[in-house]
Parts: structure tokens; C-alpha cells; sequence
């Protein structure tokens, strides 16, 4: 099985499905990890020089981060529902979860100072947008873009409808050479509706070092340490991705394979 399509692993006893740390995917930024908790559970975890960003992909919890109660944060039954709900932990602090009903969260990371407070990310703080056109159009929940606080991290949730293409044309972000373009390691939390289903995602670079086309099935998570890295839901199935990407500086900017840049001339 290729190293970039990661299949989640039975809780443990956390109830962790997914651990990837820049470690174990061979790069330097981006952490992930995703928890299913019955309801009842607590999850508590120290930042160190690193700070989260606590997606709760569906379920209520009760959150904390440092000395601050947020209170019970959540409510849509899946990630495919809209509204979703964040906390966002800094880096050299604490942060803490009860789960008030079953629930799954996504834990996202990257280097920080801690420069920033604590803060709850509400759906009315997402910003919505629809990108694409035809069976290219899909639909962005924009949790933590570059317009709001954060050292690091970009997190963003994609609805891609029935039979329709991500993340394209195919584009990439893996050079620091700004203004053109950024560098930005990026993980793919994949899920289907109905789940029985799959997606295809390629990773490639332009020389061909590097060309990989992967069946991701729901709950798997795909690594894009670079090049292009399109993705098609199927006829029949309904796909959520959530992205989180983070590299040397905070800035998505992106790089079209000249090949197909000509359907957005």
C-alpha cells in the first residue's frame, strides 16, 4: 500500500483512529489526529511548541483550553452537515474535551510559540464559499484561513457533490517562492456519504518522480507532501475533506499544472 493513503486503526484506548506527526509522514509541519469518543469520555493534551486547532466533525463536547471554560461547543450529527464548530489551543498550553455525546473530533497541529490566546471558532466565524463550476463546483467551510489568527495552521472543510472533481484543476504548493507560490505540507481527511463508497486522488509532481493515484476510503487520510494532488468523488457518493496544511509561512498560494490551467483562463 503506498505510504501517502493512511487507513485508520482501531481506537485505542483513547479512542485515537489516526496519529500522523511529522515524524511518521517524513515531513516537517503538519500534525493530525482523529478520536472517536462515546459520550462520557474526557481527552486532554499538552500543546508543547505546538499549537491545535480541535475540529469537532461531529457530536457536542464541553472544551477548555489553559484556565478557560468554553463550554459545550458542536451539534451536527455528521461532518457532511454544515455549522461546523472549533477550538483553537496555542502553542506552550493545555486543552481538554468531555464528550457530551458520541462524538468525533480532529485534532490539528503545527510549530507555534504560542503567540495567540485561546478561542472558540463559531460557524457564524466560517467563512462560506462555492468554487468551481459545473462538475467542478464544490463547497468550502473556510475554519481557519489565512485571514484569521493562527502561527501555522490552514484548516478548511470540502463538500464535493456527487460525481463532481477537488482541488481542480490540479494545482500544488510545495516551493517557497513567494509571491508565486508557497510551500504547504497538507493532509486529507477523507469521508463518503454513504461510507461505502471511495474516492480517487492523484499525487504527482511534473518530472514523474512522484505519481500516485489512490482509492481513499472513508475515514482514510491522504498525504501530499508535494505536487499536484486532484480529487474525484464517484457517481453516487457525496465526499467530505478536511485539509490541514501549514509550512515555513502562512500563505495558500498555489500553482496550477500548466496542463489543464486552460479551463480557468
Amino acid at each position: 500500500m503506498s505510504k501517502l493513503l493512511v487507513k485508520p486503526s482501531n481506537p485505542n484506548a483513547d479512542g485515537r483512529i489516526h496519529s500522523i506527526t511529522p515524524a511518521s509522514a517524513g515531513w516537517t509541519y503538519v500534525g493530525f489526529e482523529v478520536y472517536r469518543l462515546e459520550a462520557g469520555r474526557s481527552l486532554r493534551q499538552e500543546t508543547g511548541g505546538r499549537e491545535a486547532c480541535i475540529v469537532i466533525l461531529s457530536g457536542k463536547a464541553r472544551v477548555a483550553a489553559g484556565a478557560e471554560d468554553f463550554g459545550v461547543i458542536g451539534g451536527r450529527s455528521s461532518p457532511f452537515e454544515p455549522d461546523p464548530w472549533s477550538l483553537y489551543a496555542p502553542a506552550r498550553s493545555n486543552w481538554s474535551l468531555h464528550a457530551e455525546t458520541d462524538c468525533e473530533i480532529a485534532v490539528c497541529t503545527a510549530p507555534a510559540e504560542g503567540k495567540l490566546p485561546a478561542r472558540v471558532i463559531r460557524p457564524d466565524q466560517v467563512g462560506q464559499e462555492t468554487r468551481g463550476k459545473g462538475t467542478n463546483t464544490r463547497h468550502v467551510r473556510n475554519i481557519l484561513p489565512e485571514t484569521e489568527p493562527a502561527e501555522s495552521l490552514l484548516v478548511v472543510e470540502v463538500i464535493t457533490p456527487s460525481g463532481h472533481w477537488s482541488s481542480y484543476p490540479p494545482h500544488k504548493h510545495d516551493r517557497d517562492a513567494l509571491p508565486n507560490e508557497s510551500l504547504l505540507e497538507e493532509t486529507y481527511y477523507h469521508r463518503l456519504n454513504p461510507p461505502s463508497g471511495f474516492a480517487l486522488q492523484r499525487v504527482y509532481t511534473d518530472d514523474r518522480s512522484l505519481d500516485e493515484t489512490l482509492a481513499a476510503s472513508d475515514g482514510d487520510v491522504v498525504l501530499v507532501p508535494k505536487g499536484y494532488h486532484p480529487v474525484g468523488a464517484p457517481h453516487g457518493y457525496e465526499l467530505y475533506y478536511l485539509n490541514v496544511m501549514a509550512g515555513p509561512k502562512r500563505i495558500w498560494k498555489f500553482h496550477n499544472d500548466p496542463a489543464h490551467e486552460w479551463m480557468v483562463a
